[in-house]
């Protein structure tokens, strides 16, 4: 007999009501549709933590004194973390090609080069990002920092592991696997050099407050992340990265998303290799209405 018993299943009251807890939270937007899912795969939670049913889970997810944890532990289950290194290579490609240069005049005084990776989930994304700069070798004497951070505690725990399958380098040449990973037992080890440069943190992107600790930023990664949110939601994202960017810092975003309709504060530019957004000296810019 399945453990999922049909008194269980998500009321349309229950729904509404997880839902919007879960949007409130961290912008994550769950539609009509999406009730099967959340029905299905919250169900386990459920049953994990012997409660009577949904209503009693919302009142756990309320008030419980280990809800962002669990909160964060659902996104798991909700959203897909799939990814790689060396994942959209033209955009790459333009990050190390057109973008570092152009950085590193702007900032020959200062010489720091600082990069977050939001949305970074098993850490594949911030450490691509480290092996590029070193390989450029253009950067000695310069303090590089880069910043991985997702919401969920799972795949931060992963990148900061820093250990990863076959399947993790799909598209990474084998010069790259045999300078910067050792081979173990539990896989392919990421080397100390790559991690020094990376620093992995949980993060929701709704928690102002610790965004506001990240300090400036000359790039921004953020791929394949915002299309989880509403348009209100990928509005507040958006102004915080705004925010977090130094003037002409970039804003790179997955190859499916864009700021159309959503900001008016950033600069489509047309690189050589792929499109990117950058952040306009000018006051007049914002967030589009």
């Amino acid at each position: 007999m399945p453990y999922f018993e049909p008194e269980l299943q998500l009321t349309e009251e229950e729904f509404r009501l997880i839902r919007d807890l879960i949007y409130n939270h961290c912008g994550l937007f769950f539609d009509d549709d999406s009730k099967y899912l959340l029905d299905r795969r919250l169900g386990q939670r459920v049953a994990h933590h012997n409660l009577s049913g949904f209503r009693e889970y919302y009142q756990f997810l309320k008030y419980d004194r280990r809800r962002d944890q669990e909160i964060a532990d659902i996104m798991d289950l909700l959203t897909t973390n799939e990814t790689y290194f060396f994942r959209e290579a033209f955009q790459l490609r333009a990050f190390t090609d057109e973008i570092v240069p152009e950085v590193m005049k702007l900032k020959q005084r200062e010489r720091t080069l600082r990069i977050w990776s939001a949305g970074c989930s098993t850490g594949e994304e911030p450490y691509t990002i480290a092996m590029l700069l070193l390989e450029m070798g253009c950067l000695h004497g310069w303090r590089v920092e880069i910043v991985g951070s997702d919401i969920s505690q799972r795949v931060v725990q992963h990148a900061r592991k820093g250990i990863y399958t076959k399947a993790s380098f799909r598209a990474t040449e084998e010069r790259y696997l045999k300078r910067f990973f050792t081979e173990t037992d539990e896989g392919y080890r990421i080397c100390d050099e790559v991690r020094e440069l990376v620093t992995i943190s949980q993060m929701n992107l709704f928690d102002a407050n610790r965004l506001a600790l990240l300090g400036k930023m000359d790039v921004i990664f953020c791929r394949n992340v915002i299309i989880y949110f509403d348009q209100t939601s990928k509005k507040r994202v958006v102004e915080s990265f705004y925010n977090t960017l130094r003037g002409g810092g970039y804003l790179l975003l997955g190859h499916s998303e864009s700021l159309m309709n959503l900001s008016t504060a950033f600069a489509l530019r047309h690189l050589k290799n792929d499109m990117v957004y950058q952040k306009t000296d000018t006051t007049g810019g914002g967030v589009a209405s």
